[in-house]
Formats: C-alpha cells, sequence, structure tokens
C-alpha cells in the first residue's frame, strides 16, 4: 500500500473519529481529529468545512471564517462553506459580503435538493442578513439625511435673514415665501425617507397561509397564490384540497406565479425591513 493510499485511509478513520467526538459535543477531540485528518490530506474539504461546524459550535467565528474559505478554494460549489462563511461575515459586521455568501449558498442548495430543508434554514439566515443589511444602511442613510437637512435649513434661513435685512417692504411676503420653502423642504427629507419607514406589506406580497411575504409563490387552479413550501407541506400532511376554498388540488396542479414573485422581490429591494422574519 502506497503512502498516499495509507495517509488517506488514516484520514477518513480521523474524519469518522470527529464526526463521533461532535455527536457526542466534544468539540475539542473533534477539532483535533478532523485538523489531523487536514495535515494527512489537505486537500480534502469536507475536512475543513467539518472542522468549521466545530468552530462554530464554540463560536469562533475567525476560524469559521478561514476554515470555509480554504474548504471554498478547494471546492467552490461547498454549499456548507459558503453558508456557514456568510454567518461568520455577519459576526463581524461584513453585512455586503455576507449576503453575498449566503446567495451563493442558497442558489447551490436549490440547485441541489430544491425542497430540502436546507433551502428553508439558509433562507432564513438570508432573511436576517438582508434585514440587518437594510438596518445598517438605513442608518446611515437616516443620519446622512438629517445633517443634509440641517445643513439646508441653515442655509435658508441664513438667505432669508439676508434678504429681510437688505430688502425694506415686503417684510411679511418674505416672511411667507421663507415659510414656504421650509415647508417644502421638509417636504423632500420626508419623502426621502419614506422607503426606510415599515409599514405594512401589500396583501397581494403575502402568502394567505403564513401571512409571510413570497419568495417561491405558486398560483392554483382556482387563482389563489400561495407559497410553495406551505402549500405542498399542507397537500401531503392534511390533504390534497385547497386550505382557503373547498376545491381538490394537487401538487402537479401548481403553477410558478413569476409576476407576483418579481413584484415581491422588487418591493423587499426598495423596502429591506421587510426582511424581517420574527
Amino acid at each position: 500500500m502506497s503512502l498516499t493510499v495509507a495517509a488517506a485511509k488514516q484520514a477518513e478513520k480521523l474524519r469518522i473519529d470527529g464526526n463521533s467526538y461532535f455527536k457526542k459535543d466534544r468539540f475539542g477531540a473533534a477539532i483535533d481529529a478532523y485538523t489531523e485528518a487536514i495535515t494527512l490530506c489537505p486537500d480534502v474539504p469536507i475536512y475543513w468545512t467539518n472542522r468549521a461546524v466545530c468552530h462554530r459550535k464554540r463560536n469562533d467565528w475567525t476560524r469559521v471564517e478561514e476554515d470555509c474559505r480554504r474548504a471554498i478554494q478547494l471546492d467552490h460549489n461547498s454549499i456548507k462553506a459558503h453558508h456557514m462563511l456568510g454567518l461568520a461575515l455577519l459576526q463581524r459586521e461584513d453585512y455586503t459580503e455576507g449576503v453575498k455568501e449566503l446567495e451563493k449558498a442558497l442558489d447551490l442548495e436549490r440547485g441541489a435538493s430544491p425542497k430540502g430543508y436546507k433551502v428553508e434554514e439558509i433562507w432564513q439566515d438570508l432573511a436576517r442578513a438582508r434585514y440587518l443589511l437594510w438596518e445598517h444602511e438605513s442608518t446611515k442613510r437616516s443620519w446622512d439625511l438629517q445633517n443634509l437637512k440641517e445643513t439646508c435649513m441653515a442655509a435658508l434661513k441664513e438667505k432669508h435673514f439676508l434678504d429681510t435685512s437688505q430688502v425694506e417692504g415686503f417684510v411679511d411676503e418674505n416672511i411667507q415665501s421663507n415659510l414656504e420653502q421650509l415647508e417644502a423642504l421638509n417636504g423632500v427629507f420626508n419623502k426621502a425617507a419614506e422607503d426606510d419607514i415599515p409599514t405594512d406589506v401589500p396583501d397581494y406580497l403575502c402568502c394567505k397561509i403564513t401571512l409571510d411575504i413570497f419568495r417561491d409563490p405558486v398560483i392554483t387552479p382556482s387563482g389563489l397564490t400561495y407559497e410553495r413550501a406551505v402549500i405542498l407541506d399542507h397537500l401531503h400532511k392534511v390533504g390534497n384540497f385547497d386550505p382557503v376554498r373547498p376545491e381538490p388540488l394537487y401538487s402537479s396542479q401548481l403553477v410558478p406565479n413569476l409576476a407576483i414573485k418579481e413584484a415581491a422581490r422588487a418591493f423587499l429591494e426598495t423596502h429591506g425591513w421587510a426582511y424581517k422574519t420574527d
């Protein structure tokens, strides 16, 4: 037996040992086993992602990021690595890159197992990441708008003061004009801030069962639209009928509602607060 084959067999045994330790919550021992496996066979992505899972359990996000980046170098399509890297980036408040990694993980998972439970798990993490990104950017926009508004207000008041001091008569008209300009300025800034003020999501963009905004809407023969995973779960667990209208319904009759899907996507694009899932 060659040294390479022997090393690979030993590394695989260490991976199995690491898995056993992990199941017993012995994360330190698991890390040691995976580290030995990596030393023997550093080009196997799963050894790196398995060790990253252990670091995640210990909230050691720096090492999670390091191991996931190495795993991605070895396998660009590692769902687990992109998912955990996204979570690690959120921990250090790199929301933009975190969202990108989670989007990549979700795309890969949908391609590999569109109905798998991981799709929902990754989506929930992505929704949280997008909400955090919106919250971060919204706070910055709010400060920038407030500072700009105060600067504009001060400039307008200074202009009014100069106008009234230099022109005799028509004082009342100048005061009225100034008030109108201040009111118009307020309106402009209030309008600019509207998209960042949470309101209600339009009913037509929400599933009738969960009341949450659509992600993957499907339409039934009766014309009602539901979230795909939710209606499929209903048909599987409750029965082959429409939950709102007492009509027979089968999964083969569901058709993607692309118009509503695009409308929901566009709404979320400009109303990031709607990503909040709790």
